[in-house]
């Protein structure tokens, strides 16, 4: 897929547009990520990483590499661990698509949320680190950060429903009577507006974080395609309908798992841990937010699943393995629905 990319045109733009570039460059793409194609670039003058929009027709609003730049860059001298950006193409005659470029960041990527070969200590500190960082993402200062019109007000989850819905609709191949059911359940069981509005990561899990090489630190957040003004207990809610998967590629979740041997927090533990961090006192009806964030998935594996069969996934082949699951967090989202 380094097709995606004309090296010496993107050399010659980035020679334009970012300060102290030298070419030439080399590009090598990361096996990870559905959504957005994104690869390391290699120059004299050091490490890059370029993420773009992918190929074909897109939904709307999808794809959003714009904000993705713009939420990062705004967040760079905040406690929110970021990469530096340095710029953004809105060209799309450069390399056929919107792309921008940051900072490559060395450090380590924890896809299985197991967190293989670290001690028990590490991994505990780790896991601390991660729900650290969420609540710096929620207690970010949106006035001073230049975000407090980077999503709308209010409304959140209806909002959030009505969107997902229409893309799930856009991209649905056949129907999953639970996916019915689940839109339906949301529908009428929407909670109170408590009025609380946060910077949203959108789609927070231990693989979109980069810890230290040396230390069980958080590095930077990356993956912000998904971000948007909302209601932080989507993004907690999220780490928790992650964790409920099976182990392993497919599901990367934590399900049968001994955490207490590992170092691992149970759901609860953690749940409280950014309760006490945020100054709540807990979180009513979280089952609703463990629905929300299952079909929430379950309509972004959709679209996966789409670009899979239209021939425009970044990884063809895993596309197709993610968007058979569709019915299984759908289901999943009933059963955390009657759990509300």
């Amino acid at each position: 897929m380094t097709d995606l990319l004309d090296r010496d045109a993107i050399a010659a733009w980035m020679a334009d547009n970012v300060t102290g570039f030298r070419g030439p460059l080399n590009a090598t793409k990361f096996a990870t990520g559905q959504s957005n194609p994104t690869f390391k670039l290699i120059s004299p003058s050091g490490a890059y990483v370029l993420r773009r929009k992918p190929p074909g027709q897109l939904l709307k609003s999808a794809h959003s590499v714009d904000r993705e730049f713009r939420v990062q860059q705004a967040l760079v001298d905040s406690d929110v661990p970021v990469t530096r950006m340095h710029a953004l193409c809105d060209d799309d005659t450069v390399t056929g698509a919107m792309f921008y470029v940051m900072d490559h960041v060395d450090g380590r990527t924890f896809v299985d949320p197991r967190v293989p070969d670290v001690s028990a200590a590490d991994r505990a500190a780790i896991f601390d680190d991660m729900n650290r960082v969420l609540t710096a993402i929620h207690s970010v200062d949106l006035t001073a950060t230049g975000l407090a019109n980077y999503g709308p007000q209010g409304s959140y989850y209806q909002r959030q429903i009505d969107r997902w819905t229409k893309q799930y609709r856009a991209s649905e191949t056949e129907p999953v009577a639970d996916m019915d059911a689940l839109i339906d359940w949301l529908g009428s069981n929407l909670p109170d507006d408590d009025g609380r509005v946060t910077l949203v990561h959108g789609d927070y899990r231990i693989d979109n974080l980069l810890f230290a090489p040396d230390a069980p630190r958080c590095v930077a957040v990356l993956d912000w395609e998904l971000s948007t003004l909302g209601h932080p207990f989507a993004d907690l809610a999220a780490v928790i309908m992650q964790w409920s998967l099976p182990t392993g590629d497919s599901g990367r979740g934590l399900a049968g798992v001994d955490r207490t041997a590992l170092g691992i927090p149970e759901d609860q533990d953690f749940i409280d841990s950014y309760c006490a961090r945020m100054g709540l006192p807990g979180i009513d009806r979280f089952g609703f937010y463990l629905a929300f964030s299952f079909f929430r998935m379950a309509s972004i594996l959709q679209g996966v699943k789409r670009r899979a069969l239209d021939g425009n996934a970044s990884n063809p082949e895993r596309a197709a393995q993610l968007g058979a699951y569709v019915p299984t967090f759908a289901a999943g989202g009933l059963k955390a629905a009657a759990s509300a």
